[in-house]
């Protein structure tokens, strides 16, 4: 088979395979993910993975730009952009992108946009490979051909109208950014929200959004994947006709920024306009992604609060009854991520008294740590996740997304068992210690969100 792909390389003048996925530990092999690798020479990353289960190809396509890279005054581009993405380009017309593919039979099309990246895919039959090639190549090469101030109006109207939904007018919206911004002072380019302020969208001119895109979303700064049921030469040869002639920019570098250190307990106290019961979030910095400390983080988080038997459930809504609804999670960002706690207490419960018995549980795991049957709850439970998006070639989680995100993060697509590998190594030991290192009282954030007085559902006392 590599013998094939290299005279098909040499017939067409394709570039050659650049990186293989590395060997697997022995028992470990049906994780891999077969693909390859190579780059145009205009620097788009190109990831080729064949799976013919199903007539169909996912096409996916990651920039690596996200919120982290705009500049103070500057934030929402990379989510802006996610929506001009959609309003045409010099060889599409207005606004019928998505159309165009949806008549195709085109499914699990969408963008997002992220800290760290923003990605575009789309799942198309397999005889209809060429026409998603082309819509991705002429909106990443002539968007700006397309852009005026009138698009661009329209759509910072559609984000800032997102952003009162998903904000202003949410449950907890405006008190989530202000624990936000504790956790991440200006200057850091996490510091606003990946949908940027009102301030910031109002003040965006065309130059400003051209430039910005000039600068991250070229050939240079993007990676490809392409997997499904397609002939590998003919499509090798459908990513040089569309994308190779596109230009060459330098690659940008992305911002350095020392690592956030908190170094004592800073306390919001929020007055609460929209939701009707108090809400407490105690968050904590975290390690960043696939890096030590990540895996033990995602184990205490299922051990701390996924399903009924997890420890703060039992004891805050089940036992106690003080507590409408728990969550624990980390979440695991390149630069820095955040470990969170998060309780809606029921009518009349303040939101000190959930402090206190979060603190009671949390003081038992530094004592204690958790079970053997509760890592085993939390290393299944990651195995299934990770696993069951497998199963599609494309969408959220599915093989291409994989491909993706692996590259982007550890540069190696077919990281799955390694990554895996990783809660298996986790021991009693390493949650007990993250515990009493990284969720430390004296370095973390609490929000209180409490409804005014007026709300019947507000607390009228401490229980």
């Amino acid at each position: 088979m590599k013998a094939l792909v290299a005279a098909v390389i040499l017939a067409l003048g394709l570039p050659a395979l650049a990186q293989e996925a590395k060997p697997l530990e022995p028992g470990r092999e049906s994780l891999s993910i077969p693909y390859e690798k190579y780059k145009l020479k205009n620097g788009l990353e190109v990831i080729l993975s064949v799976d013919r289960k199903l007539p169909i190809v996912a096409v996916n396509i990651w920039y690596h730009v996200g919120a982290y890279h705009e500049s103070p005054g500057r934030t929402g581009f990379a989510h802006l952009f996610e929506h001009m993405m959609f309003q045409g380009s010099k060889n599409v017309a207005d606004d019928v992108h998505i159309s165009l593919l949806e008549q195709i039979g085109a499914t699990d099309l969408n963008g997002t946009t992220s800290f760290d990246r923003t990605n575009y895919f789309e799942t198309v039959p397999s005889n209809h490979l060429e026409t998603a090639l082309w819509l991705e190549s002429d909106r990443m090469g002539y968007l700006l051909d397309a852009l005026t101030p009138e698009k661009l109006e329209t759509q910072k109207e559609v984000v800032k109208n997102e952003r009162r939904q998903g904000t202003e007018a949410a449950p907890y919206g405006i008190a989530n950014e202000k624990l936000w911004h504790a956790l991440f002072p200006l200057p850091h380019p996490y510091h606003g929200e990946v949908i940027g302020s009102m301030e910031d969208l109002d003040a965006a001119t065309v130059e400003d959004v051209k430039g910005f895109f000039r600068k991250w979303y070229s050939p240079t700064n993007a990676t490809l994947t392409i997997v499904g049921d397609f002939d590998v030469a003919k499509t090798k040869a459908l990513v040089e006709k569309y994308f190779g002639s596109l230009p060459s920019t330098p690659k940008p570098e992305k911002p350095q920024v020392a690592p956030v250190k908190l170094t004592g307990e800073t306390v919001i106290r929020h007055d609460e306009t929209v939701a009707t019961l108090p809400m407490l979030t105690i968050s904590w910095l975290s390690p960043p992604y696939l890096t030590e400390g990540d895996a033990t983080a995602d184990v205490l988080a299922n051990a701390l609060a996924t399903g009924k038997a997890s420890r703060l459930y039992k004891r805050l809504v089940l036992e106690k009854q003080i507590a409408q609804s728990v969550e624990a999670s980390q979440q695991s960002m390149a630069a820095q991520s955040v470990f969170s706690i998060e309780v809606v207490a029921r009518p009349g419960v303040s939101t000190d008294t959930l402090k206190k018995e979060v603190d009671a549980v949390l003081d038992e795991i530094r004592k204690n740590g958790i079970t053997q049957e509760e890592l085993n709850r939390a290393r299944t439970r990651y195995d299934t996740r990770m696993l069951s998006g497998l199963q599609s070639v494309g969408g959220f989680g599915g093989k291409a997304d994989v491909l993706q995100n692996y590259n982007q993060f550890v540069g190696e697509p077919s990281y799955l068992a390694q990554d895996l590998a990783r809660y298996q190594a986790v021991t009693l030991d390493d949650v007990k210690r993250y515990a009493n290192d990284m969720l430390r009282p004296d370095a973390r954030v609490v929000l209180h969100a409490v409804p005014p007085p007026q709300s019947p559902s507000a607390p009228k006392e401490n229980k």
